[in-house]
């Protein structure tokens, strides 16, 4: 146990608000994650969020974040597009890799990480730190326990409203678009819930008439168990809520996806209340990570779940097209 007394050093790629706001101030509060460096293009920018969080080093090119010894491990929370390509140069410069959801813009893009992880022998694994998060593992014990009876449907809202054109969420060429931005979230949601994948999805977006993304998306997906619904969107008002339906009961989650650490998270069995201590689902997440590597053990949310959770995505997205169910892996899958 010597080794545990160790903290992983991360590098961060890009100044993304979702790393500076959120991610590494909470992994700065780990027990075994410590932010060593941090890089931007833009060197200046770099230089002031590694001032303002007291990040060490700073780097105004990833390349030189890649080839810095002393940093064990890259989290990447760049843009949809640049997941693949930046996980793939950190990989093969000796990093472990946490990427930011979704982990790529299709499945295949995911097999070639499952491929370059297996090549270089490092630690790879999708930024879902709601899966982390104690009021998704108690759900998913309570559904496991029977205390719901049998899992019969996982419902989702999600939304917010973004319509600002510079925006990465509203560029379709890097990725955007309600389904990959937050669509994902509900996916992996049911999967987690059912411990199944789905059978076949179906489902319907509406494009905005000028980015082009999907910016009202609705999906179901039949499970061999039940099935999930969820809708989610960039232009609605901003609400997220999840409903876990069961025989003899159900679950509400209240904040399933961003849930606030600066107070309990609330989930209601049967409309009884059940509090969660408060607690920081991305300090949970990197330092899950971190013990993943300082053990050798498996991180928290692995390549082939992502590749899963990819899958329903891309066939969701060939639904809206074909206007037909679809079979998460089929375009995969060599013709007959």
């Amino acid at each position: 146990m010597g080794k545990m007394a160790a903290k992983i050093r991360w590098g961060v790629l890009g100044v993304a608000r979702i790393a500076t706001a959120k991610v590494i101030p909470a992994m700065q509060r780990g027990e075994f994650s410590e932010i060593a460096a941090i890089a931007s293009r833009d060197g200046s920018k770099a230089r002031e969020a590694a001032e303002r969080l007291g990040i060490a080093r700073w780097y105004g090119s990833y390349e030189e974040l890649m080839d810095d010894r002393a940093v064990d491990a890259i989290y990447n929370p760049l843009p949809n597009h640049l997941h693949v390509p930046w996980s793939v140069r950190a990989a093969r410069a000796g990093k472990h890799v946490l990427c930011e959801k979704p982990i790529a813009m299709s499945a295949g893009e995911a097999r070639e990480l499952i491929a370059v992880r297996e090549e270089s022998g490092v630690k790879m694994g999708e930024a879902f730190m709601a899966r982390t998060h104690p009021q998704w593992l108690r759900a998913r014990e309570l559904v496991r326990s029977g205390a719901i009876g049998e899992l019969r449907v996982v419902a989702m809202l999600f939304s917010y409203s973004n319509t600002d054109a510079a925006n990465v969420r509203n560029i379709a060429d890097w990725g955007g678009g309600a389904l990959m931005d937050i669509g994902c979230y509900p996916i992996t949601f049911a999967r987690m819930m059912f411990g199944e994948e789905p059978a076949r999805v179906i489902g319907s977006l509406e494009r905005d008439p000028n980015f082009h993304t999907d910016r009202l998306t609705s999906a179901i997906l039949e499970f061999p168990s039940g099935r999930a619904v969820f809708t989610c969107s960039t232009q609605l008002a901003a609400y997220q809520r999840a409903q876990i339906m069961g025989t003899r009961g159900r679950i509400e989650i209240e904040i399933p996806v961003n849930a606030p650490p600066e107070k309990p998270a609330r989930i209601f069995v049967n409309d009884v209340l059940e509090e969660m201590p408060r607690c920081d689902q991305y300090t949970i997440q990197g330092d899950l990570f971190s013990r993943a590597i300082l053990e050798n053990g498996e991180v928290p949310v692995t390549l082939e779940d992502a590749l899963r959770n990819m899958e329903t995505i891309d066939a969701i997205f060939r639904s809206a097209k074909s206007g037909a169910w679809e079979t998460p892996g089929d375009a995969a899958k060599p013709a007959a």
